[in-house]
């Protein structure tokens, strides 16, 4: 298969000045923060831990629900690494926080009780469109609201993936404030789109020590040559003058990333995958650390968690995140 090439990598560029133009594409410069002001609404108790549903700032008049995992040997004395989950999309938007905190959904998609299980705090929030972030008004439905976001976004000069990413660092923000979480030993993990949101925040993100994403990595000019329709967040507007989406996973180097991937992934089509890893792995090797990022194909699998994938991503939180 012969795939087109791409208008411009930005190659040759400083690292920073991309940086830069990733921020200006995404939509400009984040607001000051404002107070997190955390509520909790609900504890659950769990066999080994509990799960504290609660609410945070993360814009003037905006809030995130979002429900934390802790283990129960964790304390505010015996802190433990953290691990934020971005959950999928999957045209589920009845779903979003519930499924990975094991509450709701499909269990190959628990992840965060089995890292709970394995020692680490894991904070799982609701991605703009999903489970309680949907229409207030009741007016849109499903897609039509997502849609309705993307285009609030745009009128106002930014992208939807502007908006998740402010959000994520929140996430962070939040993790950090509690006293339980180790503050340097922070990771991420999504799988499909919120494999995507991990390689859209970790060039923003310099406290996160670990990022894994799963199933979802694809390129514009996979989605133009095989024309696909992906989620509103895979788009940055201007990016192409810039480069494709492995160039912005490119800059979370020389932070540990990893990435999974199944052969016949038909949203992440693999020929345009393994060209974007190339990219990927030369910006690492590049930024002196060609050993900090790592990709595995699985073969014969599709758009799924499979153990492999899973046991790849525990070993690189267990040695980032615990080991380091």
């Amino acid at each position: 298969m012969t795939l087109p090439t791409p208008d411009m990598t930005g190659e040759g560029q400083p690292a920073g000045t991309q940086l830069e133009q990733y921020q200006t594409c995404l939509g400009g410069p984040f607001p000051d923060p404002v107070p997190l002001a955390p509520r909790i609404r609900e504890t659950l108790r769990k066999d080994g831990y509990r799960i504290e549903s609660l609410t945070y700032a993360v814009e003037e008049n905006d809030r995130v629900p979002a429900l934390l995992l802790i283990p129960d040997a964790v304390t505010p004395g015996q802190p433990a690494p953290a691990v934020a989950v971005w959950h999928q999309h999957n045209g589920e938007y009845h779903l979003g926080k519930s499924e990975p905190a094991g509450l709701a959904g499909n269990p190959m998609h628990h992840t965060a009780v089995a890292l709970v299980r394995e020692g680490y705090v894991v904070l799982c929030p609701d991605a703009l469109c999903f489970e309680e972030r949907q229409d207030p008004t009741g007016r849109l439905k499903n897609g039509e609201y997502e849609r309705f976001e993307f285009l609030r976004q745009v009128v106002r000069g930014r992208s939807l993936a502007w908006k998740n990413v402010l959000e994520m660092r929140r996430a962070i923000d939040y993790l950090t404030s509690r006293p339980e979480v180790k503050p340097d030993r922070i990771g991420c993990y999504g799988h499909s789109m919120g494999s995507t949101h991990s390689w859209l925040v970790g060039p923003l993100e310099p406290r996160l020590k670990a990022i894994v994403g799963n199933c979802c990595l694809p390129t514009y000019a996979a989605i133009e040559h095989e024309h696909l329709l992906h989620c509103f967040p895979n788009f940055v507007p201007g990016w192409k003058e810039f480069g494709d989406t492995p160039d912005i996973a490119a800059l979370i180097a020389p932070r540990r990333l990893h990435l999974n991937f199944g052969e016949r992934d038909s949203g992440s089509p693999i020929a345009f995958v393994r060209q974007g890893i190339r990219t990927i792995a030369e910006a690492y090797r590049k930024a002196g650390a060609p050993d900090q990022f790592t990709a595995f194909i699985e073969p014969g699998k599709e758009h799924v968690l499979s153990e492999a994938m899973w046991q790849k991503t525990r070993e690189v939180f267990e040695r980032q995140l615990k080991q380091a």
